[in-house]
């Protein structure tokens, strides 16, 4: 939870939208929302069901808190082969964006296999977005369709191989 506040000190969320992302049942995060309140950490805004939590930015120890969570919060590499691989037959996985720590391309997460399940996908991406507090902007292609799209210069494609970028899987031979 703390993830999420930190990565996301913008935004304004609700219960059920933090218990949605985080992947924390109801009880725990009204438990854990009441501990950061009295912190210091959140502000409240409204009342009950309307009511809405961010971050105070006057909290004392923000800059360090913010420092600690983002130099400590990483997804290793190979754990998110292992989740992509249940979606599919993988042939090319990028990571830029987020994962680079430039936040300008319009992809964090590149995909590019066979047979691709999209739901599953999606479920994938979803838990890695409430591991790392953060969510996670995602393409993925058939390999004829990224072999197709690399050729003419599809500037999705572009943004992500024009900036700093790993790639976890390169079956296609880039």
């Amino acid at each position: 939870m703390l993830r999420l506040f930190v990565f996301n000190q913008e935004s304004a969320l609700t219960l059920a939208e933090i218990s949605i992302r985080t992947k924390l049942g109801k009880e725990a995060v009204r438990r854990e929302v009441s501990e950061l309140l009295a912190a210091g950490l959140l502000r409240k805004k409204g009342t009950r069901a309307a009511a809405t939590y961010r971050v105070n930015p006057s909290f004392e120890h923000l800059a360090a808190l913010d420092t600690f969570i983002r130099e400590t919060t990483a997804v290793r590499p190979r754990n998110i082969i292992a989740a992509l691989k249940r979606a599919g037959t993988l042939r090319l996985v990028a990571l830029s964006g987020h994962f680079t720590g430039i936040l300008e391309p319009q992809v964090d997460l590149l995909v590019v296999g066979d047979h691709l399940d999209e739901r599953t996908l999606a479920s994938v991406v979803h838990a890695l977005e409430a591991e790392l507090g953060r969510e996670i902007r995602y393409a993925s292609f058939s390999t004829a369709d990224f072999r197709y799209r690399f050729g003419v210069y599809d500037r999705l494609l572009r943004d992500v191989f024009d900036y700093p970028h790993r790639l976890l899987i390169d079956k296609i031979g880039l």
